[in-house]
């Protein structure tokens, strides 16, 4: 299996416009074109009945003590924890390409609707969801690509991992509301191939990227 983008290129920074954040040199950061990346694929196993797509970030702080806080900075030592991005499944097996902007352009407060998604597609929940929940004015579910946005004292770069997945099942079982793991204890056992993306993206300009 191939995966590639017309976005960024393997371990390369991801632009500004496929992030939910950028930075701003007054305020940190500010809300940016939160726009999907172009992602290609090709040589899908024989069997391929329905493709997955994960989109998840491995660097996010395990202690948000020091999440985006004047004066400190969060140490590269600390322990770090997944936080999903994008979560798409029952992507057909005739479809060879996502286009930029196709399932995301710009920030939705309270999250786009889901879970029904284009061209037959569900979309689950991503980890904005959990992020703003005690936020009045951001609270909800949100559900498929919200991108980039990590904390601006990071002293790391981040990584942002987006994987397909070809299933031998052509629905994923998965129901109603439903986030990244979910879909990964559902698949478990019905991959019949699997190929990965990495960008990275910082919004600390001491970081280079």
């Amino acid at each position: 299996m191939k995966l590639a983008s017309k976005s960024f290129a393997e371990n390369q920074r991801i632009p500004e416009e496929f992030a939910f954040g950028k930075a701003d040199p007054k305020t940190h950061v500010a809300l940016s074109q939160n726009l999907n990346p172009d992602l290609s694929w090709g040589d899908l196993p024989a069997g391929t009945k329905s493709l997955a797509l994960i989109c998840h970030d491995y660097d996010v702080p395990s202690k948000p003590d020091d999440v985006n806080k004047e004066g400190r900075t969060i140490p590269a030592t600390l322990p770090r924890v997944d936080f999903y991005h994008w979560v798409l499944v029952d992507v057909p097996a005739s479809m060879t390409r996502i286009r930029k902007g196709d399932f995301s352009s710009g920030v939705t407060p309270r999250g786009k609707p889901g879970p029904d998604g284009s061209q037959g597609t569900r979309q689950g929940i991503n980890d904005y969801t959990m992020w703003f929940a005690s936020d009045q004015d951001m609270s909800g579910n949100y559900f498929g690509y919200d991108g980039p946005c990590p904390p601006w004292n990071d002293e790391i770069p981040h990584h942002y991992v987006f994987t397909l997945y070809a299933l031998d099942l052509p629905r994923c079982p998965v129901s109603g509301i439903f986030k990244g793991p979910d879909v990964l204890a559902a698949i478990r056992g019905h991959v019949l191939g699997q190929a990965s993306l990495t960008g990275v993206y910082s919004l600390n300009p001491k970081v280079k990227v």
